[in-house]
């Protein structure tokens, strides 16, 4: 997909983090922006402070009449859907899978893997009708689909499903003959400050947990950074901007992994296999990782 001015892109998740930097990316190269997030103040904030056309509908994408919604007032307001970024996520804190609760995996899987199935389900019909080029960006996380972390049972398990979700979406579009594409989008490059670190001040009080968890198994992005370095770890922090600057060269290119340093994942996922193949776990308990 070359050209992009004039024409529509949708982000959910776009409030903060990486769905603003994209949404901004695509500001720049002249396209008109929706941005849908489940935070009303945050998302009429994010829309001031971007300015240009953008255009910010309260959206919970893992509730699929309020995805069709975000879809009617597109189509109605804009006429047409050309990037879509399944962008939204949230994560719990690291437990033991005999740990977690059964609202822990309806609460995420509910945003990160239903949420990414009802954005295609809203628009790829629409896109497909137009008859025009298109695109569909769902983000992953190397965490799950590269390389779990044992830890992260729940949000890994989800962003693996969204790697194989969208594999298969690919696969059909243009096994259909179809003029749209999919990749999957995995963030990199470093330790992403995102809305990722406090997501837990979205999570729905019917979904709460029945048990509380320790505080020592949440922590703020700040205070992970400085337990990195008293452990002897440097950890670079990767520019949001910069990213989604990578995201739109992939669009653009239309690879179907988008991902800083996608290289490097040849020799992680050689080793994984080479372990399954002996049959032996591909992963270890860590006790430090990025999610």
């Amino acid at each position: 997909m070359k050209q992009f001015r004039g024409r529509v892109a949708v982000v959910t998740g776009g409030a903060s983090g990486i769905g603003k930097a994209l949404a901004r990316a695509f500001l720049g190269e002249g396209m008109k922006v929706v941005i849908a997030d489940v935070e009303a103040p945050a998302l009429e904030k994010a829309a001031q402070e971007l300015g240009g056309p953008v255009l910010g509908v309260v959206t919970d994408v893992s509730k699929p009449e309020s995805v069709q919604a975000l879809a009617d007032r597109v189509y109605a307001e804009l006429g047409a859907c050309h990037v879509l970024c399944n962008n939204a996520g949230v994560g719990v804190p690291n437990l033991d899978v005999w740990e977690t609760e059964p609202s822990d995996f309806q609460w995420v899987y509910g945003v990160n893997v239903f949420g990414v199935a009802h954005g295609i389900q809203a628009f790829v019909p629409r896109m497909l009708a137009s008859g025009e080029e298109g695109f569909v960006m769902n983000t992953s996380s190397g965490d799950g689909g590269i390389s779990p972390l044992a830890q992260q049972v729940v949000y890994a398990s989800s962003k693996a499903a969204v790697s194989i979700l969208t594999e298969c979406l690919a696969a059909q579009l243009v096994g259909r003959g179809t003029k749209l594409r999919a990749a999957i989008f995995y963030p990199a490059g470093g330790l992403l400050h995102t809305g990722i670190w406090t997501t837990k001040r979205n999570r729905p009080q019917a979904l709460a947990r029945q048990q509380a968890v320790d505080p020592s198994r949440e922590t703020s992005f700040e205070a992970f950074l400085e337990g990195a370095k008293k452990a002897g770890f440097e950890l670079p922090v990767q520019d949001l901007d910069a990213l989604a600057q990578h995201a739109l060269e992939g669009i653009r290119n239309e690879d179907f992994v988008i991902m800083i340093g996608r290289e490097t994942m040849e020799a992680t996922l050689r080793e994984r296999a080479a372990k399954l193949a002996r049959g032996e776990c591909p992963i270890e308990l860590q006790h430090m990782g990025l999610g």
